[in-house]
């Protein structure tokens, strides 16, 4: 089979709050920073797909207010995907697959300083059992940070250390919201938000955009020197009740992700992959995502982080760019994940380059608690 590369990549900085740029103000300066990297302009893309949510976006049809930004009045074909960015990526490479276009653009937006995060994420729960008893995203999280901790003695402690290194590794990044020097102690003495997270421990609401450019394996060649190639992509989804899954399990990641690698060649996860962004929502997400990803087996994502390999100087970095928990744009923090594994593999990931990166992985998750996985394996090689 052909392949896929990512040929462009652009995002915005991640922020608290951006009243200075509209939706499409926004993601256009992550459009145009990928179409500059790539050296294209809206005329040699194919098609677009994009990726937002009417919730956040508080209108119907989300990405009908993006179009322009995005190059599809120009009479290109446009879809959009109401979940997180690495689906969108996924979408747009079997469609580049299917050789009717050479080119894609994938593009994704929020911005949640301009929605009620507690009204919205209720919304996604069962509205005749779960939303009317309060739950949301954060309280849902809390629900199963407990029963994974119950099920195999995680302590606050590790999950303190997500916190205290993807803060840490935000200091190199530019386009993360919150780097921070913290402590151990500093996590576990903040705030509790729905025990048993504390604010330390939760991802912030952001705002931003971002878009990676994707191109055939014969137009690749002819638009750069250094593609970064599309090796394996999966993605699974799990149960909606969360009844009806056990919540310290991540069986969709691990569906997920032995799709990815089964494609990629892939057989031995914790040495084969130099680098991940993993979708960590909260501290103990990042913990169960090592395992579903195969880092470790199941119930040692606490023994992983312990051992120091995450660390950006260990041999398996995970978030070096520091993750969502530093900056968590809805439906956009997957394509950065994307985007960052892609500088990454193109050794041009600035300060929080980690050397010699021949394989990365980029992680999305939709719904709630790990329902729905995807994963991308991204490569210098085929």
């Amino acid at each position: 089979m052909k392949k896929v590369a990512i040929v462009g990549v652009g995002q915005t900085k991640q922020e608290a709050s951006k009243p200075h740029q509209s939706f499409a103000e926004m993601l256009y300066e992550a459009v145009k920073a990928a179409l500059n990297d790539a050296n294209m302009w809206f005329d040699d893309i194919g098609n677009v797909v994009s990726a937002s949510s009417d919730f956040w976006d508080g209108r119907t049809i989300s990405n009908m207010a993006i179009q322009d930004v995005t190059g599809t009045t120009y009479k290109k074909t446009e879809s959009k995907v109401a979940s997180d960015g690495t689906y969108a990526t996924v979408y747009g490479m079997m469609r580049t697959l299917s050789e009717y276009y050479d080119t894609t653009l994938v593009a994704a937006h929020c911005k949640g300083s301009e929605g009620n995060t507690r009204i919205i994420t209720n919304a996604i729960f069962d509205p005749l059992y779960q939303r009317a008893i309060g739950l949301d995203a954060i309280s849902g999280a809390a629900l199963q940070a407990r029963r994974y901790m119950t099920k195999y003695g995680i302590t606050e402690e590790q999950m303190a250390k997500v916190s205290v290194k993807n803060h840490g590794n935000a200091r190199n990044n530019p386009y993360a919201q919150l780097p921070m020097d913290l402590k151990i102690d500093d996590v576990l003495n903040s705030r509790m938000i729905s025990d048993p997270l504390k604010l330390y421990d939760c991802s912030p609401i952001s705002d931003g955009a971002a878009a990676v450019i994707l191109a055939s394996e014969d137009k690749a060649k002819e638009i750069t020197d250094n593609p970064v190639w599309i090796r394996g992509a999966g993605y699974s989804i799990d149960a909606f009740y969360l009844t009806d899954r056990d919540l310290a399990e991540c069986d969709s990641l691990r569906a997920a992700a032995s799709m990815a690698y089964r494609m990629a060649g892939i057989t031995d996860p914790g040495r084969q992959i130099d680098v991940a962004e993993v979708y960590d929502s909260f501290s103990y997400q990042e913990l169960m995502w090592t395992e579903g990803l195969g880092f470790c087996k199941p119930g040692e994502g606490g023994k992983l982080i312990d051992s120091g390999r995450t660390q950006m100087d260990g041999d398996l970095p995970v978030n070096p760019s520091g993750g969502v928990i530093s900056a968590h744009t809805v439906t956009t923090a997957g394509l950065v994940r994307v985007v960052e594994a892609a500088l990454q593999v193109r050794g041009e990931a600035d300060k929080r380059q980690v050397p010699d990166v021949n394989t990365a992985v980029a992680h999305g998750t939709s719904g709630y608690c790990g329902q729905g996985n995807c994963v991308i394996v991204l490569g210098r090689e085929k």
